[in-house]
């Protein structure tokens, strides 16, 4: 799984953001590592001509699906580090979800019951 940062000119996306990044993926997403080619992060500063007010931090994860179309999330918090945190969490519902609609186990009919 490949796991790529991208930032605006406003958030500096060292080494130590993009391991950061690297490592809640990893452990978030560690289990769907077969199914996922890449990961894809995107982080913006929306107020940073004002560097006034909450949320002003913006995350995008794209985790692209082994035959699948892609899964897209975003959140938004104080810190980049927290809208990470926060748009990782969601990827890892969103990925569950997608990939259990097409898991052939959760389709199975269920046998009858012989008396």
């Amino acid at each position: 799984m490949q796991i790529l940062l991208n930032t605006d000119q406003h958030i500096d996306g060292d080494h130590l953001m993009a391991d950061h990044l690297k490592t809640v993926v990893t452990d978030a997403l560690g289990r769907f590592r077969d199914q996922i080619t890449r990961v894809e992060a995107h982080l913006s500063d929306v107020n940073s001509h004002v560097k006034t007010g909450p949320n002003e931090i913006h995350c995008t994860l794209e985790a692209r699906l082994v035959g699948r179309e892609p899964v897209i999330v975003k959140d938004q918090s104080g810190t980049a580090h927290q809208a990470i945190q926060g748009a990782v969490n969601k990827l890892k519902r969103a990925v569950d979800t997608a990939l259990s609609k097409h898991d052939p186990r959760r389709s199975a009919p269920l046998p009858n019951d012989v008396e």
